[in-house]
């Protein structure tokens, strides 16, 4: 089998600053429509229920192409499935900048889902482009964008839907898509690391049907009802699938996705660990813009328009960049391992901070800031531990899985939390609205999910510092 050829970027930190974008521009598209998701259904004159999969195809199309890309990647070279990300991001942007009824806009949002195969990709490529020296910063902050982007993509969008009309939202994102491209092409070295080997089509089929039914199961449980038929037979019929396409990846000699690797302690409990923590990034960014945007004469909302609550949580985001300079320092003097487990320590911490700092929008947010901050040493040690414990010719689909991870445990977040939000809730102008019990309750579970991550992290077996070095 071909071994890939290192090598480091002329300028490594524009090829980076290249990536970190693109993974931004990705990442932003999870949360482009969070702000209108509420007048959707007017807008492409359809019912709420099917104006939902307009936020869910998105999720669903991201969870299925992270391991895929990972291993096309591998299969024919890194930096040419960067820029195909990016080309389908440019694609999906303009086709559903250019609808108004809900088909083609589902078009396009699942291809700009399917361009988040680009943050997995562009991690595994670091660690190729870049000098010793950068890379575990450089791998920190590129895993860190798959927060950011999310993060920064709500009050982006409430700031262009308040100047300008909602088509202008998927312009902007085709914009950031062609300069992706463009930062790619020009700044990204193209490293000779495309390996012999074949594209499992079925193993790539199978993963697809089973995430999609178990994802669809979850994301619309609280739509359906948990205890519906439609619900427990997606969930079952997504777990069965997942089952039956494990038994058949395990008899391939070359897999989508190797199981047997995957299975390894550091790769399966780090990929545990990340379902853990996910949970506890998206249960924060589902709950406090709502309590920002209650009423004030509930008592304990906030009373933040759209604009005001994306802005109240925008630090947040830079908050989550700003600390993966700090994790890749804990990483180079501790090991990944326990930057995962101060990560998600602190990410706790946040949560629990968020039980008492309700009052008021700055008190939420510090708490934010603190529970992001934890995000981004978490998600910026993950990538370490997997690159640490898988060959480079399967660093890609590696890192795809475990970005799958993640997405995985947000999904799991928004069920979840929808489900509490709406279980527990006061009469307010004959509507009703989530009782302030419901949101302390979100914060202890996600608080919860953190240190469940933390009490897997330290399951991680522990390298040699030798061996780190």
């Amino acid at each position: 089998m071909t071994q890939p050829e290192t090598e480091i970027a002329r300028t490594p930190v524009l090829a980076v600053a290249a990536l970190c974008f693109g993974g931004l521009s990705a990442a932003l598209t999870q949360t482009l429509v969070i702000p209108i998701q509420s007048e959707l259904p007017q807008l492409l004159d359809t019912s709420a229920s099917n104006a939902s999969w307009v936020v869910t195809i998105t999720l669903l199309a991201a969870a299925v192409s992270m391991p895929v890309a990972g291993r096309l990647a591998d299969l024919y070279g890194k930096q040419r499935l960067l820029v195909a990300c990016a080309a389908l991001l440019v694609v999906g942007s303009v086709v559903t900048a250019l609808s108004s009824t809900l088909m083609p806009v589902l078009i396009g949002r699942g291809l700009q889902g399917a361009a988040m195969g680009f943050i997995p990709v562009g991690i595994s490529l670091i660690r190729e482009i870049t000098p010793p020296h950068m890379t575990s910063t450089a791998v920190a902050s590129m895993s860190a964008t798959l927060g950011v982007g999310g993060a920064i993509g709500l009050p982006l969008a409430a700031w262009i839907v308040d100047i300008g009309s909602w088509h202008t939202l998927f312009w902007v994102a085709a914009g950031a898509g062609v300069l992706m491209m463009v930062g790619v092409i020009a700044l990204v070295p193209h490293v000779h690391d495309a390996h012999e080997g074949r594209l499992d089509a079925a193993g790539a089929l199978g993963l697809a049907v089973g995430l999609v039914s178990f994802l669809v199961g979850l994301s619309k449980a609280n739509d359906w009802g948990w205890a519906s038929g439609r619900t427990i037979g997606m969930i079952v019929g997504g777990i069965v699938v997942l089952v039956l396409w494990g038994m058949f990846e395990l008899r391939q000699d070359d897999p989508l996705v190797d199981l047997r690797a995957s299975a390894k302690p550091a790769v399966l409990m780090t990929n545990l660990a990340a379902l853990a923590v996910g949970f506890g990034m998206m249960a924060q960014s589902i709950v406090v813009p709502q309590l920002l945007q209650l009423p004030k004469e509930t008592g304990f909302g906030l009373g933040q328009t759209i604009l005001a609550a994306g802005l109240w949580m925008a630090p947040a985001g830079l908050a989550m960049m700003l600390f993966a300079p700090v994790s890749s320092r804990i990483i180079s003097t501790l090991g990944a391992r326990i930057a995962l487990m101060i990560g998600a320590a602190v990410l706790a911490a946040g949560y629990l901070a968020s039980t008492v700092l309700m009052g008021a929008p700055w008190q939420l947010l510090i708490a934010s800031c603190i529970a992001t901050a934890g995000v981004g040493i978490g998600y910026a040690a993950m990538p370490t531990l997997i690159l640490d414990s898988t060959p480079p010719h399967e660093a890609a689909a590696a890192v795809g899985l475990n970005s799958l991870a993640r997405s995985a445990g947000t999904t799991i977040a928004a069920a979840v939390m929808a489900t509490v939000l709406t279980s527990n809730t006061v009469a307010f102008g004959g509507i009703e609205l989530p009782s302030e019990s419901a949101f302390r309750w979100c914060f202890f579970i996600g608080a919860f999910a953190a240190l469940l991550g933390v009490a897997l992290a330290a399951c991680v077996p522990a390298r040699r510092r030798a061996a780190v070095r």
